[in-house]
């Protein structure tokens, strides 16, 4: 047995880079009121072959029975079986200003102990948001993306046999009208809240337009109120508003995945001047039994007597010190040099914070 650290180290830096890249409003912020809106239905798929709910999904049969006598057949659900139909439910996404007709892409997942959704069909199925509307029906042939097979004693599968998806499926049938608008002005909500962002919009909005219409009373929202002449043209002034370009400000912060390994470090974190050692331990365990085997025929018994050999080395590093107001190539460079692991780095940034030689964030996930 060897106790030491091993494994890949990703140190991602994310930030602006000199020079400065500017983004688009629309990649950073989002219009209130412009949304899609989740659906969610149950239903039935069937034309399985044989890979459907069995006996103990009694929802499937009471389903199946339910059906059935609305469409004028009387059956017995003790005899009833249900080898070829599979409970299901219905997702979908109603996207923003969606037109009854338009159609959408609906996913369908089993709820039981079916095999497999392959092969089969959907029947209608109405699809409601959160206030209990109907906003859509979906139908039609479920694509898996996969397959499987086998015999008595192998068998072979390819991507997941249970969730599937039914391009198009999905019929739009009440339309989503989205007040954006209101009081003739957009608000722009900011994915990352932060006050320099949003001080920063409103200077590009403002510089934009001889109207100086933006104003921010908080960091995750920008009020821009619509000019006169742009009134009966909303969409080529909420175009304008979002090809502008700005620079988001972004947190000095540190992540840290111990799962995985991964380090992802902000172009504004800065550590102050720290003297950092770090080295590895290794002890090495081996186990090698000897066995003393009696002769043919004899009244002896084996013996098996362990021999363990134990050894440890330590790694003699030397002290390696960090200027402080580094950039993150400067202080990349410095961690490498002590050719540290993705515990060694997760143990040296806990330390640096505890230090308070961290100037960030330190985020563990």
């Amino acid at each position: 047995m060897r106790n030491a650290c091993h494994g890949l180290i990703l140190v991602l830096c994310i930030g602006f880079i000199s020079p400065v890249y500017a983004v688009r409003i629309k990649d950073i912020a989002d219009i209130k009121g412009v949304r899609s809106n989740p659906l969610i239905g149950y239903g039935l798929v069937v034309g399985l072959e044989g890979t459907g709910d069995g006996k103990k999904a009694l929802f499937t049969t009471q389903s199946l029975t339910s059906m059935l006598e609305r469409m004028g057949v009387t059956v017995n659900p003790d005899k009833m079986k249900v080898g070829n139909v599979a409970a299901v439910m219905v997702t979908s996404e109603l996207p923003p200003f969606a037109r009854s007709g338009s159609r959408i892409d609906v996913t369908v997942a089993s709820i039981g102990d079916a095999k497999s959704l392959q092969g089969g069909n959907l029947l209608l199925t109405p699809l409601k948001a959160a206030n209990g509307k109907i906003y859509a029906a979906a139908q039609g042939a479920v694509s898996i993306g996969g397959f499987s097979g086998g015999g008595a004693g192998a068998g072979v599968q390819k991507n997941f046999l249970t969730a599937g998806r039914i391009p198009d499926g999905g019929v739009i049938e009440r339309s989503v009208e989205s007040e954006f608008t209101l009081e003739n002005r957009l608000t722009l909500i900011l994915r990352n809240p932060d006050f320099t962002t949003a001080s920063r919009i409103v200077h590009a909005v403002n510089s934009a337009l001889p109207e100086k219409t933006a104003v921010s009373r908080n960091p995750a929202t920008v009020e821009v109120s619509i000019p006169e002449r742009y009134a009966q043209n909303i969409v080529e002034w909420v175009m304008l508003v979002e090809g502008l370009s700005v620079v988001p400000d972004t947190p000095a912060r540190v992540v840290i995945n111990e799962k995985t390994g991964t380090v992802v470090m902000g172009e504004n974190v800065r550590i102050s001047t720290v003297a950092v050692a770090h080295g590895n331990l290794t002890i090495e365990i081996k186990e090698r039994p000897d066995v003393s085997q009696p002769a043919p025929l004899s009244r002896g018994r084996t013996v098996v007597t362990p021999n363990t050999e134990v050894s440890a080395e330590e790694e003699q590093n030397r002290v390696h010190v960090i200027d402080s107001g580094v950039s993150i190539s400067d202080l990349v460079n410095a961690l490498n040099a002590l050719g540290v692991s993705p515990r060694d780095l997760i143990a040296i940034f806990q330390a640096i914070k505890a230090a308070g030689a961290l100037q960030g964030e330190l985020e563990i996930i």
